[in-house]
C-alpha cells in the first residue's frame, strides 16, 4: 500500500540566502532521458517558500524490508525567476510521512550594458576661469 510524502522548496539568492518571491517551481517525475510527468506548479511566497506538494511514496514497511522497494519516491524540480538563471534538480528523495524541504539557490543573470558602438562622443576641454 502506498503512502504520502510532501515536498516544499525554499528559493533564495546568494550566500546571504535572500528569499526570492515569485519564482515559478515545477515538480515532475520521470527518468532524466524520459518524458517528464508534471506533478504540480507552485510560486514562491515572500519567504521564498512554495506550498507543499503531495507525492505518492512506497509504504514505510516496504522500504524497510530487505530486498524491498526503495523507501522513497523521486521527483525533479525546475525553478526559475525573472532576472535569475534557470535551475533544475533531479532525483530529489521524498520519504513517506515526511515533509522534505529542498533549498534552491538561484544565480542572478549577468547585467548587460547597452551597446555603445556607433555612438558619437564629444571631447570637452576644460575652460579657464
Amino acid at each position: 500500500m502506498a503512502s504520502i510524502g510532501t515536498i516544499i522548496t525554499r528559493i533564495y539568492a546568494s550566500q546571504a540566502r535572500l528569499p526570492i518571491q515569485g519564482a515559478t517551481v515545477a515538480f515532475t517525475q520521470g527518468a532524466a532521458n524520459e518524458r517528464q510527468t508534471l506533478l504540480a506548479v507552485r510560486v514562491s511566497d515572500a519567504n521564498g517558500q512554495t506550498a507543499p506538494v503531495r507525492l505518492t511514496t512506497p509504504s514505510q514497511s516496504q522500504g524497510t524490508s530487505p530486498g524491498g522497494e526503495t523507501p522513497y519516491a523521486l521527483c525533479n524540480i525546475w525553478a526559475e525567476a525573472p532576472g535569475y538563471e534557470y535551475h533544475v534538480i533531479q532525483g530529489v528523495q521524498v520519504f513517506p510521512g515526511t515533509e522534505t524541504i529542498q533549498e534552491i539557490e538561484l544565480t542572478p543573470l549577468p547585467l548587460t550594458l547597452p551597446n555603445h558602438q556607433n555612438t558619437d562622443t564629444t571631447q570637452i576641454t576644460p575652460q579657464e576661469l
